[in-house]
């Protein structure tokens, strides 16, 4: 089910550097938290809507504030391996070389959960994701919050994540106590999910931990096929690949083939949605904006660093948004290292749609 939208709140929003923690701030947020409130804050990934994550009310105030369906499991984070042992039932055993090698940092693993994580946060599931970030703002704002902060990304459910705290407010206004500013984060796409309740460890959802970062400290690892397509013949493992995410207003379509193949197909779909008085909207790359003839072209990045297109893969959906494009065309990219990541969320952006240019020009 989805909780009814609440917007009668005030909230509060501080600036805050990752470099000299304000304490007072922090403690003012903390103890928001450690009332029940809901307090957005940065991470190295995307924003995260912060709750007290052993706290039922708390979860069910998030699922409200997003419009969040309610068996879609919230991520615990933490800020100490200590405390990961209260709310696991068990440790896998090739725990303690992952967490030496990624954490604090961008992957969150699911475990067996112990009876003190209620049902509420983690969707009714009897497994918990858990993630320690690497954002100092964030580990202090968890310890002062008693440490066990549950955090989605603090944007209405379905829309592009945040990326900075001007989208957190554009969603969020009105709905969460609190919002902490922490400038842009650092790289964009959400954490790299690794379940470790099977064999071998199965990557349900794409990040900047690579399968072959992963591959480096396990002997096997597998990726749940969901991430290449939600096909009807394949079933979704986690319950949050069920629906359509990140997504702008505007229906998208991702174009794949080659670079000039992709340029000619996408100009030619362009001049026809125009014909009939649609605003069209194109993200192409450095290297391939100069081509296209459109009223709203961007530039994602440059394809000589795939880290540039995961950190304004958000900001640019949202700003078709805002100058409201009615239909938009997307290049494809390479899925090898965090490119995955951004065909992964730019395939649940379109709702899996995609064409090949070469069947779009004849």
């Amino acid at each position: 089910m989805k909780y009814a939208i609440m917007m009668t709140m005030k909230t509060i929003q501080k600036v805050i550097n990752e470099q000299d923690v304000d304490k007072e701030i922090i403690e003012q947020a903390g103890e928001c938290l450690r009332l029940g409130g809901l307090v957005a804050f940065p991470t190295e990934t995307v924003y995260g809507l912060g709750a007290d994550a052993l706290n039922q009310d708390a979860a069910r105030k998030t699922y409200t504030a997003k419009g969040r369906p309610s068996d879609n499991p919230l991520i615990i984070h933490i800020a100490t391996i200590e405390s990961l042992d209260k709310i696991i039932a068990e440790r896998p055993q090739s725990l303690d070389a992952l967490m030496k090698q990624f954490w604090p940092g961008p992957l969150t693993m699911i475990f067996h959960k112990s009876k003190r994580v209620p049902m509420e946060t983690t969707g009714g599931l009897d497994t918990v994701a858990v993630r320690m970030p690497e954002n100092q703002v964030a580990r202090e704002l968890i310890q002062a919050g008693g440490g066990y902060i549950s955090a989605p990304s603090a944007n209405i459910s379905g829309k592009p994540s945040p990326t900075m705290a001007t989208h957190v407010k554009e969603d969020m206004n009105g709905r969460i106590e609190m919002i902490l500013d922490g400038g842009a984060v650092k790289i964009g796409v959400e954490s790299t999910i690794l379940d470790m309740t099977v064999t071998p460890p199965m990557i349900l959802r794409p990040g900047a931990i690579t399968k072959r970062m992963l591959e480096k400290v396990l002997p096997q690892v597998a990726v749940d096929p969901a991430v290449y397509s939600l096909e009807e013949h394949i079933e979704a493992k986690a319950p949050g690949m069920k629906y359509r995410h990140y997504a702008p207003n505007a229906p998208l379509v991702l174009v794949e083939g080659t670079s000039e193949d992709v340029i000619k197909a996408i100009n030619y779909a362009v001049k026809e949605k125009e014909k009939s008085g649609m605003k069209v909207g194109v993200i192409g790359t450095d290297e391939s904006v100069q081509y296209y003839k459109a009223s709203y072209v961007k530039s994602i990045g440059t394809r000589m660093d795939e880290n540039s297109i995961a950190q304004n893969l958000y900001s640019i959906l949202r700003e078709f948004d805002e100058e409201e494009v009615d239909y938009a065309f997307s290049e494809s990219f390479s899925e090898e290292g965090i490119g995955l990541a951004i065909m992964n969320r730019l395939y649940k952006a379109a709702g899996y749609k995609r064409m090949q240019a070469v069947e779009m020009i004849h």
